[in-house]
């Protein structure tokens, strides 16, 4: 995990602030964003931008005034829309009242952490992970305590005795991300139960990031097109609570538009923390999330299409004899393991310099990741080609 600049201490700042992490993926996106013909597959995102029917949707909102101050919890017609998404994606009754809507995925999560952590509580996170967890942690006052999974020739996989000898008694909260963003390791109904099984012997809560929960390519771990679900095995007393985003399905990343479910007893909470973060989204953007759920089942289809061709096509990496790289089982990234690499970071910026690509450095994700190098294969087919070409040429020189 890469640290944060010291600050002067003259500057009398908060430590919780001032220890955010700085983000490794924005160090080697900021290096290369501005060099021509780059290859841009560092960040978490497609090439797509939003479609014309979800823009429509806001500029209406727009022409209609629909600028002022609105729902904390989001509008409900907003809300109604993310429950009857649930019901068809889970075959089974949501309460509208379980959902809230946020301004983007990363304050779903902040919220979350501010409600279960603070000064002196721990957070378990299984590593390599999406740093902005460590992030959100840290910021929330508690610490993140990263915990290693293991890895075979099948891929991923959490380690639960690792995971309960981690537990001490400051620990709160346990963090399951599935399909996980770096590694593409998708649970198991049966990693699922163990899961929970683990939080309620320890009194603790889960937040669950399923975000990629729809790009699922492993047969054997598909259910009705999506990824198996804690939603599928919890019961309503459960302390769980979800993460979502607009932005992965719908190519809405610069919209920042998310929601929370958690339990509708916590629904004040939830509301004043909105409150005090953003007041509230802004209501044209909420339409444009309608639009997105009623109307965007065809374009998601098309992007999880694009996904599983890349990374059909990333796999050939494995050829090289350079990497190593089982079969990413969902989400839309692979991540690769450079022989003999021992800094990934200098390898990503290398990979600028001398192949024109952008890849996140595995450090970037905790120290379990070094040695790796993410890419985001939700690209045009094209761009993937040309990607894996000049990343096959240049790792030799990369390593030796």
């Amino acid at each position: 995990m890469n640290m944060p600049v010291p600050v002067p201490s003259a500057l009398n700042l908060r430590p919780e602030a001032e220890q955010a992490p700085t983000s490794g993926i924005v160090d080697v996106f900021s290096y290369g964003r501005l060099k021509p013909g780059i290859i841009p597959l560092w960040v978490g995102e497609g090439d797509l931008p939003t479609p014309s029917f979800i823009c429509e949707a806001a500029a209406q909102s727009l022409a209609k005034g629909e600028t002022f101050y609105t729902y904390q919890r989001g509008i409900p017609e907003l809300r109604q829309a993310i429950a009857g998404y649930h019901e068809r994606v889970y075959g089974k009754a949501f309460d509208p009242e379980r959902f809230f809507v946020t301004s983007g995925g990363m304050p779903a999560m902040q919220i979350a952490f501010r409600m279960l952590g603070g000064n002196g509580d721990e957070v378990l996170v299984p590593t390599p992970a999406w740093p902005n967890f460590a992030g959100a942690i840290t910021i929330a006052g508690a610490r993140p305590v990263g915990v290693p999974m293991t890895i075979d020739a099948e891929g991923w996989h959490l380690d639960f005795e690792r995971l309960e000898k981690a537990i001490t008694p400051r620990t709160r909260v346990l963090v399951i991300n599935s399909p996980s963003n770096p590694t593409g390791w998708v649970a198991t109904h049966a990693d699922l139960r163990t899961a929970l099984d683990l939080a309620r012997r320890h009194g603790l809560w889960i937040v669950a990031d399923e975000i990629y929960g729809r790009f699922v390519h492993d047969p054997a771990l598909t259910i009705d097109g999506r990824t198996p679900s804690f939603r599928d095995v919890m019961e309503p007393e459960d302390k769980v609570i979800f993460v979502q985003t607009f932005s992965k399905n719908w190519a809405m990343t610069g919209w920042r538009l998310g929601w929370l479910e958690a339990p509708s007893s916590l629904g004040q909470v939830i509301e004043n923390l909105v409150q005090y973060q953003t007041s509230g989204t802004p209501v044209f953007i909420q339409r444009a999330g309608v639009a997105a759920i009623e109307q965007g089942e065809d374009f998601l289809a098309d992007q999880i299409a694009k996904a599983r061709h890349g990374r059909e096509v990333v796999g050939r990496l494995a050829e090289t004899g350079l990497v190593e790289l089982p079969p990413p089982s969902g989400a839309f990234y692979a991540f690769l393991k450079i022989k003999g690499a021992t800094d990934s970071k200098d390898i990503a910026f290398r990979l600028i310099d001398e192949a024109n690509v952008g890849l996140a450095p595995g450090s970037a994700f905790g120290e379990a990741g070094e040695g790796y190098l993410r890419l985001c294969y939700l690209r045009k087919p094209e761009d993937v080609e040309e990607a894996v070409r000049r990343i096959s040429e240049a790792l030799p020189r990369l390593v030796a």
